[in-house]
């Protein structure tokens, strides 16, 4: 499997841009310092996803740094497969617990895509210890508050939403066998904290794709994560 990069991951879909293009939000983040990008949609047909995921690929390459930014599915095998039949770089897919097994998505991904999972919210410590990481090359876990953007985020069996404090968060990072991004709600004021917790990296929605300057924003948040990073020793 080859190195990825999820320090700044940005999640991105039709319905979170306030009605602009999704390239454009992909192209505003990368071009800042992203180094993650996940097309996700649940209102969008395959077929437009398909499209946005090859468009995004164009904007990834663009750039001259394709090697270095990863650009993810959400849940949709079918879209990653199709988008690289049309010669779009995809590297992988994120799944959720009740999406498409992780091994079915290695199976026809091959070895060298990225396969992220979100963390299991129930005795998530637990889970988090003892999971079977042979597919899975990163969890998502979270969120770090209630989003709007994605109301069952943090669902716990019970119907309770379960946000995470950051000595949760701090946690998490140690006990995670493969890298942890950590999301939901986060914005400009988190990052500092998030920063120092130890996990590989955060993941937004809303905090760029519906701010009035995108790119102003991205910038803000790619440079305070490498500002509070503490120094690898």
């Amino acid at each position: 499997m080859r190195r990825f990069d999820i320090s700044a991951y940005l999640v991105v879909g039709p319905e979170n841009t306030r009605g602009r293009p999704v390239h454009q939000m992909v192209k505003d983040a990368v071009e800042e310092g992203f180094t993650c990008v996940q097309i996700r949609s649940k209102v969008a047909s395959a077929r437009e996803l398909i499209e946005l995921t090859c468009r995004a690929s164009e904007v990834v390459d663009q750039t001259g740094r394709a090697d270095e930014i990863t650009l993810l599915v959400n849940d949709r095998l079918d879209v990653v497969l199709a988008a690289r039949k049309r010669g779009a770089k995809v590297d992988g897919i994120h799944v959720g617990q009740s999406d498409i097994p992780v091994d079915v998505c290695r199976e026809y991904l091959g070895n060298d895509a990225i396969i992220g999972l979100s963390a299991r919210t129930h005795e998530l410590f637990d889970y988090i210890r003892t999971e079977d990481v042979s597919d899975i090359d990163y969890f998502g876990a979270g969120p770090l508050h209630e989003t709007a953007t994605k109301p069952d985020c943090g669902l716990d069996v019970d119907g309770k939403i379960v946000t995470r404090s950051f000595d949760d968060i701090k946690r998490l990072a140690e006990l995670s066998p493969i890298p942890v991004v950590v999301g939901g709600g986060v914005k400009m004021a988190d990052i500092p904290q998030l920063a120092r917790t130890g996990v590989d990296g955060f993941f937004v929605v809303s905090a760029v794709t519906e701010a009035d300057d995108p790119r102003s924003e991205a910038r803000k948040l790619v440079q305070s994560w490498r500002a509070n990073r503490p120094p690898i020793e």
